[in-house]
């Protein structure tokens, strides 16, 4: 690992899954900024017809704000993919201090609609999947943990709302994004005494990504949208606080950022004004 410089996350080490575009890539553009190690578990070899960027493009794009890169063409669902892709990162980086669970797959059906093909898919990407990467990744968090380095996983998952509502509309979908916030809740007890912080972050509104344009409410639901920058710069909190106090919490975005006093948040409105925001899934 590289020294740790004076940003928080320079020289650590950081493996995502995802990444190639929209959230992730800002979550990680952030950490590179500090000058951190990242590792990209992405399936986007070549360019996708409807959305933008490649495994390729992001990794370019991280390096060019500060970090260093490792991308990794493979599949959250497999196992021995993941495995070779948190190997190969303790082998070039000399270890891993940050997991992002930033992979998902949506699909809004309702239960009758809703083809066993993409139940399976949600459930093997967001919910196995996190599982999965966060799994392998403990022995070297531990390690992290140990050596000081402020260890966490971040989950992009939302809390776990019981309101019948929400499973009522989409129970494939609910199902995977809460089968990730289990994950966060039993892996933060699980590792409370070893040191790292284990949460999730959901976002208050819609926000802006070429998922949300083409899957959920087209232009008009990113008019009343917030930037990925929002999401990135509460990741950033919660990674950057102190691993062993901040621990078990289903973060929202906006709450982050008060916490530190960023109240004035119109900077990451999609369209300046004050025409109400799409408020997001879950809440």
């Amino acid at each position: 690992m590289t020294a740790t410089g004076d940003t928080p996350l320079s020289g650590r080490t950081m493996i995502m899954s995802g990444g190639s575009r929209g959230i992730g890539l800002e979550i990680a553009k952030r950490a590179a900024a500090d000058g951190a190690n990242i590792t990209l578990i992405a399936k986007t070899d070549q360019p996708h017809p409807k959305l933008p960027g490649t495994i390729h493009t992001a990794a370019a794009e991280l390096e060019e704000a500060g970090g260093t890169v490792l991308p990794f063409v493979g599949d959250v669902r497999i196992d021995d993919s993941v495995a070779e892709a948190v190997r190969l990162t303790t082998e070039r980086f000399g270890g891993i201090d940050i997991v992002v669970n930033n992979a998902s797959a949506i699909d809004l059906s309702p239960t009758d609609s809703l083809a066993m093909k993409k139940y399976d898919l949600m459930q093997d990407i967001n919910c196995r999947g996190s599982f999965l990467l966060s799994k392998l990744c403990i022995p070297a968090l531990r390690e992290s943990a140990g050596a000081g380095r402020n260890p966490h996983i971040l989950t992009l998952s939302p809390p776990l709302n019981l309101d019948p509502k929400w499973a009522g509309s989409s129970l494939g979908y609910t199902i995977a994004k809460y089968g990730m916030s289990l994950t966060t809740l039993g892996l933060a007890e699980e590792l409370k005494s070893a040191g790292v912080g284990v949460n999730s972050l959901w976002p208050r509104t819609t926000i802006a990504t070429a998922a949300v344009q083409n899957l959920l409410g087209g232009e008009e639901m990113v008019r009343t949208s917030r930037t990925p920058d929002i999401y990135a710069d509460a990741a950033y909190l919660v990674l950057t606080s102190p691993a062993t106090e901040t621990t078990g919490n289903f973060f929202l975005d906006d709450e982050v950022l008060a916490a530190h006093g960023i109240t004035d948040l119109d900077k990451y409105r999609v369209t300046p004004g004050d025409e109400p925001l799409t408020t997001d899934l879950f809440l």
